[in-house]
């Protein structure tokens, strides 16, 4: 509930409308969900009983599919995954004309030694993070034009079918907001970890869930000691490994 502010003032400019998939929150996440005019609630549903992890991967692999010839985009996404463009609507306009049918993301774990204010806009206020490679994502597609997105677990990797064109160049940012306080990251990492499955437990899936105090200052640590202002690059991708792009051949390191 505490992101949901924030993930609203970002995205209701261009968004017109939200499923939000529920695993059981007590915390008046589903009373703010339903006040939204535009937000349809549904129970996420365990399609594997004992993995959280292979009921998402599932879930983000067919949900989307029932968008087809009803929107432009489609954005895959969660509630701390804030999607940056200095010019987004625009920038998916031009995507558009050209012709562009999937734009991967390249990921950014951003931070902040204390939990924003509640009327921040964290793409203006919060504007350091780490380029992260892992959390390079496709979170938004067309859904006419895919056919299957082919997720990995997590969304760290996808392998789309269908007709797949990338922008020439990556400019779309993912900027996940999830270490931003230690207070906020040491109580939701307790909390997740309770809904991880015994498949989830024995992949290690999630397994930074239950990192001790000291493994999560390390953690930190490491994400500020790489951190960038994201409002000041020269271009999106400068931090970004090429090689690491999967969408990308070693022919086509844009």
């Amino acid at each position: 509930m505490k992101m949901l502010r924030f993930f609203f003032r970002h995205y209701d400019p261009w968004v017109e409308r939200y499923v939000f998939f529920d695993d059981g929150s007590n915390d008046g996440t589903l009373d703010v969900l339903r006040n939204h005019p535009r937000v349809e609630v549904r129970r996420f549903e365990r399609h594997f009983a004992d993995s959280f992890v292979l009921s998402s991967q599932h879930l983000n692999n067919h949900v989307w599919k029932e968008s087809r010839s009803r929107a432009d985009w489609v954005i895959i996404s969660a509630v701390d995954e804030h999607l940056y463009h200095r010019d987004l609507p625009g920038y998916l306009k031009s995507a558009r004309r050209a012709g562009v049918t999937a734009i991967p993301g390249l990921g950014y774990q951003m931070v902040s030694a204390e939990f924003p204010g509640s009327a921040e806009e964290l793409t203006r206020t919060r504007t350091r993070g780490a380029p992260e490679p892992r959390w390079n994502k496709l979170n938004l597609f067309d859904p006419d034009a895919v056919e299957e997105t082919n997720y990995s677990v997590g969304r760290h990797g996808a392998r789309p079918e269908g007709k797949i064109i990338y922008p020439e160049i990556d400019e779309l940012l993912i900027l996940h907001y999830k270490y931003i306080g230690f207070d906020y990251v040491r109580p939701r990492h307790a909390l997740l970890a309770t809904g991880l499955g015994k498949t989830d437990r024995e992949r290690r899936w999630g397994r930074h869930f239950d990192f001790s105090d000291v493994e999560l200052s390390d953690r930190v640590a490491k994400i500020e000691k790489d951190a960038v202002d994201i409002t000041n690059l020269n271009k999106p991708g400068q931090y970004h490994p090429a090689g690491a792009r999967w969408w990308r051949s070693n022919s086509n390191p844009s």
